[in-house]
This record gives structure tokens, C-alpha cells and sequence, in this order.
């Protein structure tokens, strides 16, 4: 396929992941950059990313600037996917994001059969990089038993009683802890609780526990259906900040109240910008008949970018989408429809000027899984 032509981009939302992802594309790609948001940002003289202000509400204005750019980032909270891929769609314009809302993310594929341009939404660290892990991980066996995804945005130094502090959206936190969650059992598509199958277990003697949340897996549950007996995926946490969740959603019953339960969060969880990103994978099944298990572990840690400090989870998110906005201007994606994260292929994402940031993930772990270190 040939390569695309890409001559601006245009990234919706100019908070953490979104200022990352601009300043990402400016540093590997050195393409210009429109980063828009409904807040006036402070006036810079960068000549590659060039700030506007932009309210995506007003259809008028959000359809004339998506006209005037090839392809758009979307970096808003999840609850603004759909409004914008609708206009992108309709305009022609390639459209990625960073939801991990299964709702917004099927509103969006209801649009691909007419599309003629690339819908391609979940496309930061989970739902996305995972995603593109577990793909790639299924097609090392001849038979696949189970896939086991994990992924933990922490802090380094939690004190609190949550051992918590957020690293990302608060929306974000909330819409995975309280929606229900894919999985595959026993070769059957299933919807299990957030929250629940809790196990605790240690990698390179650390100790950590991880449970359902919603939406990490992407689209990788219909993809894999008929090809692999046990599919889950679980975030990862420091011990005790599952239960601690839980008496605050299911005994105080938050859930039920979700704007008063971020009210709580925001007011009693600090933010902290000392975080690491840990990406394990283990996968089992038979190969070249004899039964086997496949591993791959990475850990990302903040670092600089265009002189400015970004947290591992900015670059390790942003990274997520600068890479497989790359891979379509290299024509490794389809040209126009929905493509699911697992459609890209983890070597050829690795290989990416942003792969770098999951270099870990490349070669097998020597780490064992959680399951054969999960204690009762």
C-alpha cells in the first residue's frame, strides 16, 4: 500500500495526553500540529504546533477546522468521541482517539461502512498497545488456552490508604471501575463486574494485585471469539486499593452516584506526576504440539520531551497513537473504515520512531505470569 500524505494534523484537547501527542508528532514527524481546545492556551511562538481555541460543541467551527486538517487526534474525555468522529467521518478525515468507552467506540463503528477515511478509536496504552500485544501474542500458537493482559498506571509513591494517586483522568478512573467489563470464558463471550476476579501476585519481588476494569481489551474480545478458550483483562494496582474501591462504590454505593463519588476523588486523591507504567502479557496454548507459555513484560518511566517533563503515562498513551498514526502514513492500516487496534502489527509498531517508549515489550519476559504466582 502506499504511503499516505499527511501535510497537518489537527489534536482536540490540549490538557497532559493531548499537549504530549502534539509535541510527539512535532519532534519524530516534524509535521504541523493545530492543538484546539475550549480553554485559551498560553500564547507560543512554536512554528510547529500552533494553539487555537476551539468549542468541538459548535458543529459549525469543529467541521470547518476538521476540513482544513488530513487527520485528527482526538484527546477530549470519552463522552465527545462520537460527536467528533460523526463530523470527521462525513468530512473525510482520518480520525483516531484515546477512549476506552465501549459505548462511544460502538457509536463510532455504527459509521465505518460508509467511511471513507480511517475510524480508528482506543488507540493510547489500553484500549490500544495492549490490544496490538495480545494479537500478536495469539498468533504464536497453533491453539490458544488463555491470554492474560495486565496493565498499571501508578504512582511510585503512594501513601495514602487507597495506595493511590491519579496519574490520568479522574473520568477515565471512573468510567473503568464502574462499567462492566469484556471477557472470554471458557470460549464464550461474557460480561463480568469491574472490580472483580481480584489477584495478587509479585514481579521482580514487588507485590501487586489486579482486577476487572472495563475497556482495555478494545475490540480484541470479537476478534479472538472461537480462537481462544480464556481472554481477561485486569488493571493493576498496589495491594489494598481494590478494597478500598470497592467499600467506596459498592458499600457506600457511589456507583450510583458518580458525580458525588469524583467530587470525593478530586478532593481527597492528590494527582501525582512520579508514576511508572507496567504492560505484562502472558499467553498459553499448544505449539508445535507441546504446551506452552509466552510472556512479554515492559516498564515505561517518565522522561523529557521537546524540554518540557512528561509522566510515564502521557508519553506511554501518546506514544499509543503517534505510533499507529505513523503506521497508516507508512499505508500498514487500511485507508478507510473501522480499524481495531489488534489490526496493527506490534513489530511494525515497535519499529515506529515512538516505539522506543515499549521497547520492553519486544522479547519474551523471563518473569512467570500471574496466575502461577497468584496466592490464594
Amino acid at each position: 500500500m502506499s504511503k499516505l500524505q499527511v501535510k497537518n494534523v489537527l489534536v482536540l484537547g490540549a490538557g497532559k495526553v493531548g499537549s504530549t501527542v502534539a509535541d510527539m508528532i512535532a519532534e519524530y514527524h516534524r509535521i504541523p500540529v493545530t492543538l484546539a481546545d475550549q480553554r485559551t492556551g498560553t500564547p507560543s511562538n512554536d512554528p510547529l504546533v500552533r494553539q487555537i481555541t476551539l468549542n468541538v460543541e459548535d458543529e459549525a467551527a469543529l467541521a470547518g477546522e476538521l476540513a482544513a486538517h488530513t487527520v485528527v487526534i482526538n484527546a477530549l474525555p470519552f463522552f465527545l468521541a462520537a460527536r467528533v468522529a460523526t463530523q470527521a467521518a462525513r468530512l473525510g478525515v482520518h480520525y483516531f482517539d484515546l477512549t476506552e468507552d465501549v459505548a462511544a467506540t460502538h457509536a463510532i463503528r455504527q459509521l465505518s461502512d460508509e467511511a471513507t477515511s480511517v475510524l480508528m478509536p482506543q488507540s493510547g496504552l489500553a484500549p490500544g498497545v495492549i490490544g496490538m500485544l495480545g494479537g500478536h501474542l495469539a498468533g504464536h500458537f497453533d491453539e490458544l488456552y488463555d491470554l492474560r493482559l495486565r496493565v498499571g498506571a501508578l504512582t511510585r509513591n503512594a501513601t495514602n490508604s487507597l495506595r493511590y494517586n491519579f496519574t490520568w483522568s479522574i473520568d477515565g478512573v471512573i468510567n473503568e471501575y464502574c462499567n462492566a467489563c469484556d471477557a472470554i470464558v471458557n470460549g464464550q463471550l461474557v460480561s463480568v463486574q469491574a472490580l472483580e476476579g481480584h489477584e495478587t501476585f509479585t514481579l521482580d519481588a514487588e507485590a501487586f494485585e489486579a482486577f476487572n476494569t472495563s475497556g482495555g481489551l478494545g475490540t480484541l474480545c470479537e476478534t479472538l471469539r472461537g480462537k481462544v478458550r480464556n481472554l481477561d483483562y485486569k488493571t493493576i494496582r498496589y495491594p489494598g486499593h481494590r478494597d478500598a474501591m470497592n467499600f467506596l462504590l459498592h458499600d457506600l454505593r457511589l456507583i450510583e452516584r458518580r458525580d458525588l463519588l469524583r467530587q470525593v476523588l478530586e478532593h481527597a486523591v492528590p494527582h501525582s506526576r512520579e508514576d511508572v507504567v507496567i504492560v505484562f502479557a502472558s499467553a498459553s496454548g499448544m505449539r508445535g504440539g507441546r504446551f506452552e507459555q509466552e510472556t512479554r513484560l515492559g516498564r515505561v518511566f517518565g522522561a523529557r520531551l521537546r524540554g518540557k517533563d512528561r509522566t510515564a503515562i502521557e508519553l506511554t498513551t501518546a506514544a499509543g497513537v503517534v505510533g499507529v498514526f505513523e503506521l497508516l502514513l507508512q499505508g500498514k492500516l487500511p485507508r478507510a473504515g473501522f480499524v481495531g487496534q489488534e489490526q496493527a502489527p506490534l513489530e511494525a509498531f515497535l519499529s515506529t520512531r515512538v516505539g522506543h517508549y515499549y521497547q520492553g515489550l519486544g522479547v519474551s519476559a523471563s518473569s512467570p505470569s500471574p496466575q502461577e504466582l497468584a496466592e490464594a
